[in-house]
């Protein structure tokens, strides 16, 4: 039997790009949340929470835009310079971010309200330019013999900074999910309201940005069964499990907070990140570039595909192993008085 190679490595990225969201999204959410701590040894407590781990979420971004680089260079090609200004802001904000995490730790007094503040801008900018890349990417690039043929700031549209706000909320949400799972006291209090607040905002982003698609993109409106008359229900019926899959997300984290569980909102507000990932995979496939160059059409030589699956097949289990040890030996709660040293 002969490897689909294409389809494997679009699975590969596609799993990468899902677990850098999921994971570096609640760390940038605890940045995005940072400017409501209610004082000093309470950031503490939530840098703390995420030390062990901030940098090694960032593995699952390096994967995907790497793997897109060596498997589709014909997609990687097309969509950097499309997205060009937005992807940098992104990276900008990311080192800024990384900076000040390490430098608030030995700041003082005036140099520590700037590296706070750094942390949370930077935090802020980097999710709200990644749902601005979303937005650029979902509104489709304009391609002509194979090659970026639009103006270098198509990606910047209303819809582009809904998406942007969406995001923002969405890690925001993650991030207060994380903080309840590892914080206590006050801090956890003040984590489960900044969860109530982030839901609602999704809620209401969510269903805002999903409209939004349906209305100024045609060809996912037609994907899922919307024309100009009307809907087939025959196409939508079994497409609403992706949405339902969302509202359950977001029943979860609803009723994980009425509860006060400290691990339902978490798990919750991944199944909302989950259900929106599912809902554009399927809004795209097989395109990789929307919309017109499928993934099929962009990949590498089989050979060098094949060659790369090898060394990503000892990399990978490496890279879980890796995560999985790291969570699990930090976990627990995170008090204001642990230490971060590096």
């Amino acid at each position: 039997m002969t490897l689909d190679l294409p389809l494997i490595w679009a699975g590969l990225i596609a799993v990468a790009v899902l677990m850098y969201v999921l994971l570096d999204g609640f760390d940038l959410g605890l940045g995005i949340l940072f400017p409501f701590a209610r004082d000093p040894r309470h950031r503490d407590a939530m840098m703390h929470s995420i030390a062990p781990v901030w940098d090694g979420n960032e593995t699952w971004l390096v994967l995907g835009g790497g793997g897109l680089l060596a498997a589709f260079p014909l997609a990687y090609s097309i969509l950097m310079p499309a997205l060009y200004i937005p992807i940098i802001l992104m990276l900008l904000a990311l080192i800024l971010r990384g900076v000040a995490f390490e430098f608030r730790l030995h700041g003082r007094m005036h140099g520590k309200r700037f590296w706070t503040a750094a942390f949370a801008g930077g935090s802020t900018a980097a999710a709200f330019a990644q749902g601005m890349i979303l937005g650029g990417y979902t509104q489709g690039v304009t391609v002509q013999n194979d090659a970026f043929a639009g103006g270098r700031f198509d990606w910047l549209t209303p819809y582009s900074v809904l998406t942007g706000l969406g995001v923002v909320a969405g890690y925001a949400l993650l991030g207060a999910g994380w903080l309840m799972v590892k914080s206590e006291g006050d801090l956890h209090a003040d984590a489960r309201r900044w969860a109530f607040r982030a839901a609602a905002a999704v809620a209401v982003l969510l269903a805002a940005v999903s409209l939004a698609t349906l209305v100024v993109h045609p060809h996912i409106a037609q994907r899922w069964g919307f024309t100009g008359r009307g809907f087939d229900i025959e196409t939508l019926a079994p497409l609403l499990l992706i949405p339902a899959l969302g509202a359950m997300g977001l029943a979860l984290v609803v009723w994980g907070l009425r509860r006060n569980s400290h691990h339902l909102p978490f798990l919750g507000a991944f199944l909302v990140f989950l259900s929106g990932y599912i809902g554009l995979g399927f809004s795209f496939f097989p395109d990789i570039v929307p919309y017109g160059v499928s993934f099929r059409q962009a990949a590498n030589a089989d050979n060098a595909l094949g060659l790369m699956l090898v060394g990503v097949a000892i990399l990978l289990p490496v890279i879980l192993g890796y995560t999985v040890w790291v969570y699990w030996v930090f976990r627990g709660k995170v008090s204001a008085d642990a230490a971060y040293e590096h």
